[in-house]
């Protein structure tokens, strides 16, 4: 299997689905709920265990029973936490999400700001033998870091560029390719557009820069040309996680050398089967599905 370097943040989630998001400050009852893990970093490494990929996962974490959880459902998806800590007397990250009927989402995210941002574990390990790293923002230490390694064991970094992006800008400045999506976008140039956001910052990074705009597809920016690659339509029933597969989708296919183009098809068709499927990362497609899926749009 190809292995996968994943660094940034991992979440436990507490989803509700609703018909509507809730409008005021009143009691609701959900119409169905499920705890699932979730967090970027984490929903990317499960997405590329099930599409076949080998995914070691760089996180930090508190020492209580949320870490617990995380930790027990990463390891049912054959994830490995190797590059897991664990700080003593510190909480880990976990999210309230609302889901409600269009298949939309609202997150309440709860982290632990004094956990350290440092990263030097993940300096000091071994990056032998990864084929490709990813990075998101939500630890700005850890995904410069990550970039550097793939930088000097000359294999793609890929950085998983969400809003905030400037917090994560060393991190957004190395990497070989950045992957916006349509908000991060916006955040790191000030376009509303997503096409021209992606045009601006191809002229302020030296990667290759993309933007995923959902059911609009994905951008990607080549010799100053924005190339537009289709999603294949769904019936949407849960986006969440939805962006995180697609990076995983993404890495895991560069990490196997495959070219851009045929890669950015492949994250656009498992983030679309992702989204025609509810309860977060537990939508995420296996890679029978996801090509067996790409056969029936040709």
């Amino acid at each position: 299997m190809t292995r996968v370097l994943v660094a940034g943040v991992a979440v436990l989630d507490f989803v509700f689905q609703m018909k509507d998001m809730p409008r005021t400050a009143e009691k609701y009852r959900a119409d169905g709920a499920s705890i699932v893990g979730g967090g970027n970093a984490a929903n990317a490494a499960v997405a590329i265990a099930r599409l076949g990929g080998d995914a070691r996962l760089a996180a930090r974490l508190g020492d209580d029973a949320v870490a617990g959880l995380i930790l027990e459902g990463l390891q049912a998806e054959g994830v490995n936490t190797d590059a897991v800590q664990r700080f003593a007397d510190r909480r880990s990250s976990f999210s309230s999400i609302y889901v409600d009927a269009a298949g939309e989402r609202q997150i309440m995210n709860f982290r632990d700001m004094s956990i350290t941002m440092d990263a030097d574990w993940l300096v000091n390990m071994d990056h032998s033998g990864i084929g490709a790293t990813l990075a998101d923002t939500r630890w700005p230490q850890g995904a410069a870091a990550a970039m550097d390694a793939a930088r000097a064991h000359g294999v793609p970094g890929i950085m998983d560029a969400e809003a905030p992006v400037r917090e994560a800008i060393e991190g957004i400045e190395r990497a070989s390719h950045v992957a916006f999506s349509a908000q991060g976008a916006t955040d790191f140039t000030g376009k509303e557009d997503a096409e021209e956001a992606a045009l601006a910052a191809s002229k302020m990074l030296d990667g290759m820069v993309l933007v995923t705009d959902g059911p609009n597809g994905t951008i990607r920016i080549e010799a100053g040309e924005a190339i537009w690659t289709p999603c294949p339509a769904v019936d949407v029933v849960d986006t969440l996680g939805a962006g995180d597969v697609w990076h995983g989708a993404f890495a895991l296919q560069l990490a196997e050398g495959i070219a851009v183009d045929a890669a950015i098809r492949f994250a656009n068709s498992a983030a679309s089967l992702k989204c025609s499927r509810p309860g977060g990362r537990d939508g995420a497609p296996s890679r029978g599905e996801t090509l067996a899926f790409m056969e029936e749009q040709r």
